[in-house]
């Protein structure tokens, strides 16, 4: 199946973040949210400063601070080392839990060899075009080749019809995604926050694209707050405008929760 976002009925985000308050839960969305979005993505960096800001709330939040990200976990892990959170990669494929546990979905990874094999070969025939193997989605960035859109999407539409209703296409910023259904930001949410440390929580999740609406789905109706980065529909109900606002902010709550301790 073609996901499309979660509905957009709702009032307008807000421009300001909600008021501080103890007892939240951090649900972070990494490109566009954390870091600013680049032309591949290898080729982006995550500044010091955003380290030592989640290093600091996952401390003073008693370890309730999970990223929750397109990008498989190892690369998760090569980008904020030496920092090690909770993470769910792949849109909820694969999920490290606050304990270290890592579950996977490694049979998708199996079905989706025909279709590696086919958008391999694509990328490869035009340039600035880019093929993300992530092991259980596949992806293909049309960032650098915006003129390939509609092949890029004709595509995975036609390897989507090969798999079968098992796997769906997710639509993202320059970005076509196929990867197996039934799992996204939004379960992945709602599985962390029946476990330590984010149980009993306010759950806050910041992210900036049409595959975080998910999970703003998820927190709205735990009672939580979740926050748009940038311009765009949204069932979010607060925004902020850029990754540095985001970091702005949170150094801001971490300083909050410093002067309470």
């Amino acid at each position: 199946m073609v996901q499309t976002p979660a509905s957009t009925q709702a009032a307008p985000a807000a421009d300001n973040p909600p008021a501080f308050e103890t007892g939240w839960a951090f649900f972070l969305d990494i490109d566009g949210t954390l870091a600013r979005l680049a032309h591949a993505p290898d080729a982006v960096t995550i500044e010091p400063a955003v380290i030592d800001v989640l290093r600091r709330l996952d401390k003073a939040t008693g370890g309730a601070i999970a990223l929750i990200t397109g990008r498989a976990i190892t690369d998760v892990d090569r980008l904020f080392a030496p920092l090690e959170l909770p993470v769910a990669g792949q849109h909820g494929i694969e999920r490290r839990s606050a304990d270290g546990h890592l579950a996977r979905h490694a049979e998708a990874a199996r079905k989706l060899d025909a279709a590696r094999h086919a958008l391999t070969e694509f990328a490869n025939s035009y340039a600035g075009l880019i093929f993300e193997d992530k092991g259980e989605t596949l992806a293909l960035h049309y960032r650098g080749a915006p003129a390939c859109r509609g092949a890029a999407k004709w595509l995975m539409t036609q390897q989507l019809e090969q798999l079968g209703p098992e796997f769906m296409l997710q639509h993202g910023k320059m970005i076509f995604e196929l990867r197996p259904s039934g799992r996204d930001k939004g379960t992945a949410i709602a599985e962390f926050m029946h476990e330590p440390p984010f149980e009993k929580r306010t759950p806050v999740f910041i992210g900036d694209d049409k595959t975080d609406e998910d999970g703003f789905k998820v927190v709205n109706q735990l009672g939580g707050h979740a926050i748009k980065v940038g311009p765009g529909k949204t069932i979010a109900n607060f925004r902020l405008e850029s990754a540095a606002d985001v970091l702005r902010w949170l150094q801001n709550y971490a300083d909050f929760l410093n002067k309470r301790s």
